[in-house]
């Protein structure tokens, strides 16, 4: 596979219409709020638990692509059977196994060389700083949350059903946002991806999952979730050639239209190129 040798930064941008992209559980799975300003937050956790998903679909059958955080996994037996591997009892003797079995993880486990993991809670397979990391997504306006009533006409036992004059309906709550733009910060360092083995195929992989992630994770309290931009800065260095914030702030995102948005064509998205850095290319993948 091939190494990554370039740091990358990125910005990545997706929308949501009439549903919830990340409730809180803290605040009744309300979509998330920056409670002084308004706007909209989506957890980095959110988006990689995406990734995994995709990931996990779409190289079910592939070895090396498999997923450490999933849904009813038993962390610690994934970690105890890393020190069943050949090249971890090779090592037994002179007190390398951790290292063995954390490079065996990271081997097999595409979100452990991606995003890292603590993997001392079994037989101890070490800790994993992952190469990509991600900042909150947060919506470029502010948003409105808006609750619903929802009626289930259904019921659970014969005693609701016996209930007279309606009392067998239940009444819920449902809350959307009704459109938001947001922005994610990623960031790609190229001696992180070296030391777990995350390779160029890995990479392309996640851009892809990037890309389809919210066709294959649809549900009906996250609405219409759509990805929209994703804007990369390569740099010619592993180490990089300008800060990442800088090459952030050429990236414009400005509203078009008169109310409020209700679409992504209510923006106006542009990239100053001609600030960029001559040691740092720049692409648009969406």
């Amino acid at each position: 596979m091939s190494e990554i040798k370039n740091r990358i930064d990125f910005v990545y941008m997706f929308d949501v219409k009439d549903g919830n992209p990340n409730g809180d559980p803290d605040a009744g799975n309300l979509p998330r709020v920056d409670a002084e300003i308004g706007m909209g937050l989506v957890t980095d956790v959110c988006l990689k638990r995406k990734v995994r998903n995709y990931v996990q679909v779409a190289k079910e059958l592939v070895d090396g692509y498999d997923i450490f955080i999933k849904e009813k996994a038993i962390l610690n037996d994934s970690i105890d059977a890393s020190h069943k591997d050949e090249s971890v009892k090779a090592k037994i003797k002179s007190g390398d196994k951790t290292e063995a079995a954390r490079m065996v993880m990271c081997r097999n486990y595409y979100d452990v060389r991606t995003f890292g993991a603590v993997m001392s809670t079994g037989k101890n397979a070490g800790q994993v700083r992952g190469p990509i990391q991600l900042t909150f997504a947060r919506s470029v306006d502010p948003i409105t949350v808006t609750e619903h009533s929802i009626t289930r006409m259904a019921v659970a036992t014969k005693q609701e059903a016996e209930k007279q004059d309606g009392g067998n309906r239940t009444m819920g709550r449902k809350s959307t946002v009704p459109y938001g733009l947001y922005i994610c910060h990623g960031f790609i360092s190229a001696n992180l991806a070296q030391q777990t083995g995350f390779s160029e195929e890995d990479l392309s992989l996640f851009w892809e999952a990037l890309k389809n992630m919210f066709d294959v994770d649809r549900s009906a309290a996250r609405g219409l979730m759509s990805a929209q931009k994703l804007i990369v800065f390569k740099h010619d260095s592993g180490l990089g050639n300008a800060p990442a914030n800088k090459l952030f702030d050429l990236v414009k995102v400005e509203k078009v239209c008169d109310g409020a948005p209700r679409s992504f064509t209510d923006y106006s998205v542009t990239i100053d190129k001609e600030r960029v850095p001559s040691n740092v290319t720049v692409e648009e993948l969406i």
